[in-house]
């Protein structure tokens, strides 16, 4: 009778877990699908660049800041802030602003995001400034994204997210396929096949 108890709990345990990885397999793909999607169509066009038109496009631009952040004097009396905040509003530019140079004569700020580049140079006794910003167009804004670059730390997280969330993925997969007794060692040898092709394509033809 104990021996009966036993086999049942077993078999509630095995039922369980099975419908607990189902689940977890099903939902978390339809909550990982649209940005799994996402990278497997970047992993394309990153591949491929050649595929994809991807026109640049560069603007020279020219202006004075009044009032003028980057007035004469120590370093110290640049008001980084305003700096970065008169060039936004002047002309709506995008990205996060990087390191900001300052000299005796000139201030230069640098904004940087996924396929977007400004680079403005400011004569500090002028306030007048010379801009150039560069748009590389749809196909360089996605492919930064994919690599996170200059995307900013929450787009980072969205990254490692999506990591953990295709390693779930992966791994009640293959927690579903051993409770299928008719796939399991077919299924699991394709696994170890795939894992081996990969393997000797990278020792054999990878450079």
């Amino acid at each position: 009778m104990a021996n009966n108890d036993a086999v049942h709990a077993h078999q509630v345990r095995r039922r369980q877990t099975a419908s607990l990885m189902r689940w977890l397999h099903i939902y978390l793909s339809m909550v990982s699908f649209a940005i799994l999607f996402f990278f497997a169509i970047t992993g394309l066009t990153l591949n491929h660049p050649d595929w994809f038109a991807n026109r640049a496009r560069t603007t020279q631009l020219k202006g004075t800041l009044a009032p003028n952040p980057a007035k004469p004097g120590p370093v110290e009396t640049v008001d980084q802030p305003a700096l970065v905040a008169s060039l936004r509003r002047a002309h709506g530019l995008q990205g996060t602003p990087g390191e900001i140079r300052v000299d005796e004569t000139q201030c230069s700020v640098a904004f940087k995001g996924p396929g977007y580049s400004a680079d403005a140079f400011v004569d500090r006794e002028t306030g007048e400034y010379e801009l150039t910003e560069t748009r590389l167009g749809l196909v360089a804004v996605l492919n930064d994204l994919h690599k996170g670059r200059d995307s900013g730390r929450l787009w980072s997280w969205i990254i490692d997210l999506s990591a953990g969330l295709m390693t779930v993925v992966s791994l009640t997969g293959l927690v579903l396929l051993w409770f299928v007794k008719r796939r399991r060692v077919s299924g699991f040898l394709l696994a170890v096949a795939g894992g081996l092709l990969a393997l000797a394509i990278y020792f054999l033809w990878v450079p």
